[in-house]
């Protein structure tokens, strides 16, 4: 992954998790705000109704008894009120009326009189003319069956002789949370999608603020039909272009800049070597010997600078493709079966051994060229690095959706100092044999031809000494047919009447008819 991918990840893990805490924070605090305006219409509740009980309470005696035919009437009214989302037909209110002693002396629902009460924190808080509220199971362990109380004092002559406690359930609460919380979820995820829609439209606006719009017309203007699907389709790929074209002309110059910088320090340890045996060349009392080796020095050095030139250019190629222009089903077996077959016996002199595990076969779509120029490159490494007498492996691994080569020496692995810089351009190890480096290219020629095929290439030290390189491509779901055989008849052409360069072809089960006429070679019909 590139540092700018990496960036442009961050930012977008960065804004998912500011929009993911604040809607946290949202819909965390919406069941309290519910609450706490439930509580203010309560509490008005809890006064009025005991303001009602001390207008019929003499000498200190509470008397609530006008209130029980009120709840009753109450409860049994049939009505139908539309709030917003939700249709509410009937009332839920609860009250109770308690004595200084904390004994309940009415329960407008009639379950809880002569129940003490005086524990409860609100009822305790009211006696001694505080305020509290609570929100108590009627049903022990059922969280559903939850009240929320709160309390008001009843006074007699400047004195409190009991308290109104009134009752609202929860559950009566919490399908207005439930709905508050959707709408909240729902304006968020509107939002984040407002945001990216606009992220597109300023894309296109700074990329492209006239030439998409222009090509787009031409485009209409050019079909005969009217095919809404294939204009889709035609907008989103000259809005891919235009991406193309941006991310190009931003990073080209530092492209082009790296790469002059880096082939320049790589051309001029060669060029100083022909630079210096030119020099030694014009001495004139030069024995033979010396002029021979450093004209082969110099025929040395002209090829790496030849073969680094060539390699460079190929690599640039290859890094302008966005796709492959051709991509088919490539059977891998044959294919490494064959590289194989060469590396062996390039690596005889040194007695090299090859061995290749691979037996199921397994297909890619991509490019058989560039697939065989990759793993070709990887054995040539294999070769160069590994001792004489050596074992080269090769196994393919199929999975359900990538297939794995992996290319395995037992020479001296990977330095730590180059385990982060072995797919670098231009950066090359020297060779155990020779002590030479190579262009540097090979291994970032690999990597552009995995990427091509939609995968990737890794190169590691294996356990138990040597390198590892794993080329990953996605595996293919189709395979290319086989040809059947051709069970058409031989055709022999013979010369016709009319002169030696007229011909015409006859079916014959062998050979041609007659020996002793003129024949052309036979062909299948």
């Amino acid at each position: 992954m590139t540092k700018r991918t990496r960036i442009f990840v961050g930012i977008l893990l960065v804004y998912a998790l500011g929009v993911g805490l604040l809607m946290y924070r949202l819909l965390a605090d919406i069941d309290p705000r519910y609450r706490e305006s439930a509580e203010e219409s309560l509490v008005e509740t809890a006064h009025l109704l005991a303001a009602l009980v001390e207008q019929h309470s003499v000498d200190g005696q509470l008397d609530a008894e006008q209130l029980r035919p009120v709840f009753r009437s109450v409860y049994a009214r049939n009505f139908s009120a539309r709030i917003f989302d939700f249709e509410k037909t009937g009332v839920e209110l609860q009250a109770l009326v308690i004595g200084r002693d904390g004994i309940v002396r009415f329960d407008s629902i009639g379950q809880r009189e002569g129940e003490d009460f005086s524990q409860w924190r609100d009822v305790r808080a009211a006696l001694s003319g505080e305020y509290r509220a609570r929100t108590t199971p009627r049903i022990a362990g059922d969280e559903l069956s939850s009240v929320m109380y709160v309390s008001a004092p009843v006074r007699s002559g400047g004195e409190i002789v009991g308290v109104v406690s009134v009752g609202k359930p929860v559950q009566s609460l919490n399908q207005f949370v439930a709905a508050a919380r959707r709408k909240t979820m729902l304006v968020g995820a509107t939002s984040v999608a407002a945001v990216l829609v606009l992220a597109a439209i300023l894309s296109m606006w700074l990329v492209r603020p006239f030439g998409l719009i222009a090509d787009y017309a031409r485009y209409v203007r050019s079909q005969r039909s009217f095919s809404l699907p294939r204009l889709g389709r035609r907008a989103l790929g000259t809005l891919g272009a235009a991406y193309d074209e941006m991310r190009d002309a931003l990073a080209g110059r530092h492209y082009v800049a790296d790469y002059v910088q880096t082939l320049t320090h790589e051309l001029k340890s060669p060029l100083s070597a022909i630079k210096g045996a030119a020099e030694l060349m014009q001495e004139p009392a030069m024995p033979e010997a010396d002029r021979q080796r450093f004209v082969a020095n110099i025929g040395r050095e002209t090829q790496r600078i030849q073969e680094l030139v060539d390699r460079m250019m190929e690599l640039a190629a290859l890094e302008q493709q966005r796709r492959l222009p051709k991509a088919e089903p490539v059977a891998l077996r044959p294919l490494l079966e064959e590289l194989a077959a060469s590396t062996e016996a390039s690596g005889a002199s040194r007695g090299l051994q090859v061995e290749l595990a691979a037996s199921d076969d397994a297909w890619v779509e991509g490019e058989a060229f560039l697939l065989r120029r990759a793993i070709g490159n990887l054995l040539a490494n294999a070769v160069e690095f590994s001792p004489a007498g050596g074992r080269i492996h090769i196994a393919l691994t199929a999975r359900p959706r990538s297939i794995d080569v992996s290319v395995r020496d037992h020479g001296p692995g990977i330095p730590d100092y180059a385990d982060e810089r072995v797919f670098e351009k231009f950066y090359s190890l020297a060779r155990p044999a020779t002590g030479k480096r190579s262009t540097g290219l090979g291994l970032a020629f690999v990597k552009e031809i995995a990427e091509l095929h939609h995968g990737r290439v890794t190169l590691r030290n294996a356990d138990g000494g040597g390198a590892l390189a794993t080329p990953r491509c996605r595996a293919s779901r189709r395979r290319r047919p086989e040809r059947p055989a051709s069970r058409q008849p031989l055709c022999c052409t013979v010369a016709a009447g009319g002169g030696p360069h007229r011909w015409k072809r006859r079916r014959s089960p062998g050979c041609c008819p007659s020996r002793a006429m003129t024949t052309k070679p036979p062909s299948r019909c």
